[in-house]
Protein backbone atom coordinates (compact mmCIF):
# COMPACT_ATOMS: atom_id res chain seq x y z
CA UNK A 1 0.00 0.00 0.00
CA UNK A 2 1.43 3.35 -1.02
CA UNK A 3 1.54 6.14 1.57
CA UNK A 4 1.01 9.56 0.03
CA UNK A 5 0.91 13.11 1.35
CA UNK A 6 -2.32 13.78 3.29
CA UNK A 7 -2.85 10.06 3.94
CA UNK A 8 -3.34 9.11 7.58
CA UNK A 9 -0.27 7.25 8.81
CA UNK A 10 -0.80 3.65 9.95
CA UNK A 11 -2.15 3.34 13.49
CA UNK A 12 0.42 0.81 14.63
CA UNK A 13 1.76 -0.47 17.92
CA UNK A 14 5.53 -0.81 17.75
CA UNK A 15 8.38 -2.00 19.94
CA UNK A 16 11.14 0.51 20.71
CA UNK A 17 14.18 0.80 22.93
CA UNK A 18 11.87 2.73 25.30
CA UNK A 19 9.09 0.14 25.34
CA UNK A 20 5.84 -0.43 23.45
CA UNK A 21 4.38 2.65 21.72
CA UNK A 22 1.22 3.24 19.70
CA UNK A 23 2.06 5.64 16.88
CA UNK A 24 -1.19 7.62 16.90
CA UNK A 25 -1.15 7.95 20.69
CA UNK A 26 2.50 8.98 20.55
CA UNK A 27 1.82 11.74 17.99
CA UNK A 28 -1.10 12.99 20.10
CA UNK A 29 -1.68 16.69 19.41
CA UNK A 30 1.90 17.34 18.34
CA UNK A 31 3.82 17.46 15.11
CA UNK A 32 6.04 14.42 14.69
CA UNK A 33 8.99 13.26 12.62
CA UNK A 34 9.82 9.63 11.86
CA UNK A 35 13.24 8.99 10.34
CA UNK A 36 14.28 5.54 9.21
CA UNK A 37 17.58 3.69 8.84
CA UNK A 38 18.56 0.35 7.24
CA UNK A 39 20.86 -0.87 10.04
CA UNK A 40 22.40 0.03 13.41
CA UNK A 41 26.13 0.69 13.76
CA UNK A 42 26.51 2.16 10.27
CA UNK A 43 28.56 5.32 9.70
CA UNK A 44 26.20 7.67 7.86
CA UNK A 45 23.25 6.71 10.06
CA UNK A 46 25.28 7.32 13.22
CA UNK A 47 26.02 10.88 12.11
CA UNK A 48 22.33 11.41 11.29
CA UNK A 49 21.06 10.13 14.62
CA UNK A 50 23.68 12.36 16.24
CA UNK A 51 22.36 15.38 14.32
CA UNK A 52 18.82 14.63 15.52
CA UNK A 53 20.06 14.38 19.12
CA UNK A 54 21.88 17.73 18.84
CA UNK A 55 18.63 19.39 17.66
CA UNK A 56 16.57 18.36 20.70
CA UNK A 57 15.90 21.98 21.72
CA UNK A 58 14.84 22.90 18.18
CA UNK A 59 12.32 20.04 18.01
CA UNK A 60 10.92 21.05 21.41
CA UNK A 61 10.67 24.70 20.34
CA UNK A 62 8.45 23.60 17.45
CA UNK A 63 6.29 21.26 19.54
CA UNK A 64 7.59 18.31 17.54
CA UNK A 65 8.34 14.76 18.64
CA UNK A 66 10.96 12.65 16.88
CA UNK A 67 11.29 8.88 16.59
CA UNK A 68 13.85 6.75 14.75
CA UNK A 69 13.20 3.50 12.89
CA UNK A 70 15.83 0.83 12.30
CA UNK A 71 15.48 -2.81 11.35
CA UNK A 72 17.44 -4.15 14.33
CA UNK A 73 16.42 -5.12 17.86
CA UNK A 74 15.66 -2.81 20.77
CA UNK A 75 18.71 -4.16 22.59
CA UNK A 76 20.91 -3.28 19.60
CA UNK A 77 19.39 0.22 19.57
CA UNK A 78 20.34 0.72 23.23
CA UNK A 79 23.95 -0.28 22.51
CA UNK A 80 24.07 1.88 19.38
CA UNK A 81 22.90 4.94 21.32
CA UNK A 82 26.17 4.82 23.28
CA UNK A 83 28.04 5.39 20.01
CA UNK A 84 25.54 8.03 18.84
CA UNK A 85 25.78 10.02 22.05
CA UNK A 86 29.57 9.73 22.15
CA UNK A 87 29.80 11.03 18.60
CA UNK A 88 27.21 13.80 18.97
CA UNK A 89 28.06 14.85 22.54
CA UNK A 90 24.30 15.01 23.05
CA UNK A 91 21.62 12.84 24.65
CA UNK A 92 19.66 10.70 22.19
CA UNK A 93 16.45 10.85 24.20
CA UNK A 94 14.09 9.86 21.39
CA UNK A 95 12.79 6.29 20.92
CA UNK A 96 13.94 4.05 18.08
CA UNK A 97 11.50 1.50 16.65
CA UNK A 98 12.84 -2.05 16.49
CA UNK A 99 11.45 -2.98 13.08
CA UNK A 100 12.95 -6.48 12.90
CA UNK A 101 9.89 -7.89 11.12
CA UNK A 102 9.83 -4.96 8.64
CA UNK A 103 6.23 -4.23 9.63
CA UNK A 104 6.79 -0.46 9.77
CA UNK A 105 9.05 -0.35 6.70
CA UNK A 106 6.32 -2.07 4.66
CA UNK A 107 3.41 -0.10 6.13
CA UNK A 108 5.20 3.16 5.26
CA UNK A 109 5.96 1.87 1.75
CA UNK A 110 9.74 1.82 2.23
CA UNK A 111 9.97 -1.86 1.28
CA UNK A 112 7.73 -4.11 -0.89
CA UNK A 113 5.34 -6.51 0.84
CA UNK A 114 7.45 -9.55 -0.10
CA UNK A 115 10.70 -8.14 1.36
CA UNK A 116 12.57 -10.10 4.03
CA UNK A 117 15.92 -9.93 5.81
CA UNK A 118 18.20 -12.84 4.86
CA UNK A 119 20.71 -14.44 7.20
CA UNK A 120 23.94 -12.49 7.20
CA UNK A 121 22.17 -9.47 5.80
CA UNK A 122 23.92 -6.18 5.05
CA UNK A 123 22.49 -2.63 4.91
CA UNK A 124 21.94 -3.18 1.18
CA UNK A 125 19.10 -5.58 1.98
CA UNK A 126 17.11 -2.71 3.53
CA UNK A 127 18.71 0.20 1.69
CA UNK A 128 15.41 1.93 0.90
CA UNK A 129 14.62 2.31 4.62
CA UNK A 130 16.17 5.79 4.43
CA UNK A 131 13.23 8.15 4.68
CA UNK A 132 11.99 11.14 6.67
CA UNK A 133 8.27 11.49 7.37
CA UNK A 134 6.77 14.67 8.84
CA UNK A 135 3.35 14.05 10.39
CA UNK A 136 0.83 16.65 11.52
CA UNK A 137 -1.27 16.63 14.71
CA UNK A 138 -4.09 15.23 12.54
CA UNK A 139 -1.94 12.07 12.06
CA UNK A 140 -1.65 12.80 8.33
CA UNK A 141 1.58 12.62 6.36
CA UNK A 142 2.62 16.17 5.45
CA UNK A 143 6.00 15.57 3.81
CA UNK A 144 8.35 12.73 2.97
CA UNK A 145 11.96 12.64 1.76
CA UNK A 146 14.05 9.62 0.75
CA UNK A 147 17.84 9.58 0.66
CA UNK A 148 20.32 6.96 -0.60
CA UNK A 149 22.72 5.37 1.89
CA UNK A 150 25.67 7.35 0.54
CA UNK A 151 24.19 10.81 1.28
CA UNK A 152 23.65 11.99 4.84
CA UNK A 153 20.39 13.79 5.42
CA UNK A 154 20.35 17.56 5.80
CA UNK A 155 18.51 18.13 9.06
CA UNK A 156 18.71 21.89 8.63
CA UNK A 157 16.44 21.32 5.62
CA UNK A 158 14.17 19.06 7.68
CA UNK A 159 13.83 21.91 10.22
CA UNK A 160 13.21 24.44 7.43
CA UNK A 161 10.55 22.22 5.86
CA UNK A 162 8.91 21.74 9.27
CA UNK A 163 8.84 25.52 9.76
CA UNK A 164 7.24 25.91 6.33
CA UNK A 165 4.59 23.32 7.11
CA UNK A 166 3.79 24.91 10.44
CA UNK A 167 3.59 28.35 8.82
CA UNK A 168 1.26 27.24 6.02
CA UNK A 169 -0.94 25.00 8.17
CA UNK A 170 -4.32 26.68 8.71
CA UNK A 171 -3.02 30.17 7.80
CA UNK A 172 -4.00 30.26 4.14
CA UNK A 173 -0.49 30.94 2.83
CA UNK A 174 2.30 29.08 1.04
CA UNK A 175 6.06 29.47 1.28
CA UNK A 176 8.39 30.21 -1.67
CA UNK A 177 11.66 28.52 -2.58
CA UNK A 178 14.34 28.76 0.11
CA UNK A 179 11.87 30.26 2.60
CA UNK A 180 13.02 30.71 6.18
CA UNK A 181 11.26 32.00 9.28
CA UNK A 182 10.83 35.78 8.97
CA UNK A 183 10.66 35.81 5.16
CA UNK A 184 7.58 36.89 3.22
CA UNK A 185 5.04 34.26 2.25
CA UNK A 186 2.88 33.67 -0.83
CA UNK A 187 -0.84 34.35 -1.10
CA UNK A 188 -2.59 31.49 -2.95
CA UNK A 189 -4.09 32.27 -6.35
CA UNK A 190 -7.49 31.15 -5.08
CA UNK A 191 -7.66 34.31 -2.93
CA UNK A 192 -8.86 37.46 -4.72
CA UNK A 193 -6.98 40.75 -4.34
CA UNK A 194 -9.84 42.16 -2.29
CA UNK A 195 -9.90 39.19 0.05
CA UNK A 196 -6.09 39.25 0.28
CA UNK A 197 -6.22 42.92 1.29
CA UNK A 198 -8.85 42.18 3.92
CA UNK A 199 -7.01 39.19 5.32
CA UNK A 200 -3.35 40.16 5.07
CA UNK A 201 -3.32 43.94 4.64
CA UNK A 202 -0.55 45.13 2.34
CA UNK A 203 0.87 42.74 -0.23
CA UNK A 204 3.17 42.90 -3.25
CA UNK A 205 2.13 41.74 -6.71
CA UNK A 206 5.28 40.31 -8.28
CA UNK A 207 3.37 38.63 -11.13
CA UNK A 208 -0.39 38.39 -11.68
CA UNK A 209 -0.27 34.94 -10.06
CA UNK A 210 2.52 35.64 -7.53
CA UNK A 211 1.69 37.87 -4.59
CA UNK A 212 3.75 38.09 -1.42
CA UNK A 213 3.01 39.42 2.05
CA UNK A 214 4.48 39.41 5.51
CA UNK A 215 4.12 36.09 7.31
CA UNK A 216 1.07 36.01 9.61
CA UNK A 217 1.80 35.59 13.30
Amino acid sequence: MSLRINDTIPDMTVETDQGTINLHDWVGDSWAILFSHPKDFTPVCTTEFGAVAQLADEWAKRGTKVMGISVDSAEEHKKWKTDIEGFAKAKAGFPIIADEDLKVAKAFDMLPAEAYLPDGRTPNDSATVRAVFIVGPDKKLKLSMTYPMSVGRNFAEVLRALDGLQMSSGKGVATPANWNVGDDVIIPTSVSDADAKAKFGEFTTVLPYLRTTKAPA
